[in-house]
């Protein structure tokens, strides 16, 4: 059978209560009490009841993260950096699909079901601007991603659209001036990541005084934003006969999907066609050639939302204002524009 708060008191030579306090990390408890009391867990592999800690102290220590797929290499990726901040403050994350629907989505915050969270980290596709009131939900939340601004909670995101010109700036400086975009949202100007992105690559064209040609950007539903869609907008794009000599992926599991299309063709990278991507995720560093790409800052980003919903948790006045927070980024440059070691831009 399992160890009791009781039997670790027996061992260690003290109340259950001396225990509970030093489980929940209480300061008043000496030292050396503490160790003895540290020292029989150990040796009786003693468990906590968390639902019964939960109970007593109003807080499970848990914390949820609401995703649109775990396929998604950036969302996998973004999971695993949650998971690693929140361990260091001690923290256990249940990880929830949405699969970018947005009754998923509405649930995911809903109040309307039993909760074991302290709080949420929620990171909607199918939700937009429209849908604002929906976090309005009088529990902890922060809102990860593009799709919702200036709603009541705290708001961790990126710089779509500054980094998005910074990728096309990359390409322009390495002599390109045919760039294609893939992954052009095909629903219209809404706020979301691919209507960002596009806007710095349009920036970035007008700048440096580009002409922008219509048959360059590439619709792709988000939807769609992986390898087989990257492939098929490059098979499109090939097949239109549009001469094009560098392609800006929206994301990188789009680009990855491009470079598989123009090796199919023919086409050489970079010789022909340069390639840069965005998310940094890990398989772009691994790809023939290495993918450049936009590193958004993903492990701030997570651990920046961690503590910031740590911080609404503990806060027993919550009229502080909500706030949003962009972490810096970087371009990572590889063999896919012409460099043979990646470099930090």
């Amino acid at each position: 059978m399992s160890a009791t708060m009781h039997d670790v008191a027996r061992l260690a030579g003290v109340s259950a209560k001396t225990v509970s306090n030093v489980v929940n990390d209480y300061l008043h408890v000496r030292p050396a009490v503490r160790e003895r009391v540290r020292a029989a867990i150990a040796e009786l592999d003693y468990r906590p009841n968390l639902n019964a800690r939960g109970l007593r102290s109003g807080r499970s220590r848990v914390i949820g993260l609401a995703v649109p797929s775990l396929r998604e290499n950036y969302f996998a990726e973004l999971a695993d950096a949650v998971i690693r901040a929140a361990a260091r403050h001690d923290l256990i994350v249940v990880v929830e699909q949405t699969g970018g629907r947005r009754e998923a989505e509405l649930n995911a915050v809903s109040n309307s079901r039993p909760r074991l969270l302290d709080g949420l980290l929620f990171s909607p596709v199918a939700l937009g601007q429209d849908d604002v009131d929906a976090l309005d939900v009088g529990s902890p939340l922060v809102l990860l991603g593009e799709r919702i601004f200036g709603g009541p909670t705290d708001h961790v995101t990126m710089h779509n659209t500054s980094s998005a010109r910074a990728a096309t700036e990359h390409l322009l400086g390495i002599g390109r001036r045919r760039i294609a975009v893939i992954g052009a949202d095909p629903r219209g100007a809404e706020a979301n990541s691919a209507n960002l992105r596009v806007r710095g690559y349009r920036e970035a064209l007008e700048s440096a005084g580009v002409p922008i040609d219509p048959a360059l950007v590439r619709e792709t539903p988000m939807s769609e934003w992986h390898r087989a869609g990257g492939a098929a907008a490059m098979r499109r794009l090939i097949d239109d006969g549009v001469p094009f000599d560098a392609v800006f992926a929206l994301s990188d599991t789009l680009g990855l999907g491009a470079l598989r299309a123009l090796g199919e063709r023919g086409r050489r990278v970079p010789d022909d066609v340069a390639v840069i991507g965005f998310d940094n995720i890990d398989e772009s560093a691994y790809s023939l050639p290495s993918m450049s790409t936009v590193d958004t800052g993903r492990d701030d980003i997570a651990a920046i939302a961690v503590e910031r919903l740590i911080l609404r948790i503990d806060e027993k006045d919550d009229r502080r204002a909500p706030e949003t927070f962009k972490p810096d980024f970087r371009i990572v440059a590889r063999e896919s524009t012409g460099h043979s070691d990646a470099e930090q831009l």
